[in-house]
């Protein structure tokens, strides 16, 4: 089935195709992520989690959903590859908020461009990680203000590392300075790797994905999130966080502004809030 990217490029607001150039790519995952929201929603619904993709595409761009990296990974590598360039998946351990080792349950793209090879994600959840070369020492600014770099190399391994203000975070920052987000190397990934760490991710107890509803979303000068009840939201100078304590409100905030728009009962299935009613 070849890739719809005239719906993609609908989806994601981009009025153009971008350049199969560094700037094209950097464009491309900018609109992706202003447009599609990072979500665990239908992990926490007890759904699983395709990621052919057929079903990627149903949801992100048909149904207008969102997703976790597995998903946004697989539709902005698809949308990669259907418009020219050379990019394939690679693995990342998480390591934000993390001590101990992390699986390998982050998927992100190295793109290739001649002699130069480039890292972009669009599955990030935690903030808004600008594509960046794959150099040791490497650096780059985001537009809220954050700053990222990569040390590294094909020996050991990547790292990549965010400085910036915790607002423009999912929350898990732990403070100022330089934070270590995620570590990978270019070892090929095969399509059984990526189905088993979306496999674990979504099904393994006790973890990030399966015990708490996440949302989060990159905003043009910052990012907003919502955590099971608790929401964070900064643009600018414009700052708010506090706690959702009505189902209809939380439901109200998904929809206006995140673009998901979930019913009554998939939001009573989250089991955010006390049941009401008789029994």
């Amino acid at each position: 089935m070849a890739f719809d990217l005239s719906a993609y490029l609908e989806r994601i607001r981009l009025p153009a195709l971008p350049s199969t150039d560094e700037a094209g790519l950097q464009a491309l995952q900018r609109a992706h992520r202003l447009a599609i929201p990072f979500e665990n929603l239908d992990v926490r619904l007890g759904r699983p989690i395709r990621i052919d993709s057929g079903s990627v595409f149903a949801k992100l761009v048909t149904a207008r959903r969102g997703g976790y990296c597995f998903e946004h990974d697989r539709l902005f590598g698809d949308a990669l590859q259907a418009l020219g360039f050379d990019a394939r998946p690679i693995l990342a351990r998480t390591w934000l908020g993390r001590e101990d080792v992390p699986p390998l349950t982050h998927t992100l793209s190295l793109v290739r461009f001649g002699d130069t090879r480039w890292i972009a994600d669009c599955g990030f959840g935690g903030s808004y990680a600008p594509p960046m070369p794959l150099l040791d020492g490497a650096e780059a600014d985001a537009p809220d203000g954050a700053r990222f770099r990569l040390v590294g190399d094909e020996v050991g391994g990547w790292l990549l590392e965010r400085q910036g203000p915790s607002a423009t975070t999912d929350g898990r920052s732990p403070g100022p300075g330089w934070q270590r987000q995620y570590g990978f190397t270019t070892a090929p990934v095969f399509p059984s790797d990526l189905e088993l760490g979306n496999h674990w991710a979504s099904t393994a107890p006790d973890t990030r994905f399966t015990t708490h509803a996440i949302v989060s979303l990159v905003l043009p000068n910052g990012f907003a999130s919502l955590t099971d009840r608790h929401y964070r939201r900064r643009n600018g100078e414009a700052e708010s966080a506090g706690e959702i304590t009505d189902p209809r409100q939380y439901r109200m905030r998904l929809s206006l502004l995140f673009g998901i728009d979930l019913t009554a009962d998939d939001v009573a299935g989250l089991g955010l809030f006390p049941a009401t009613g008789s029994t």
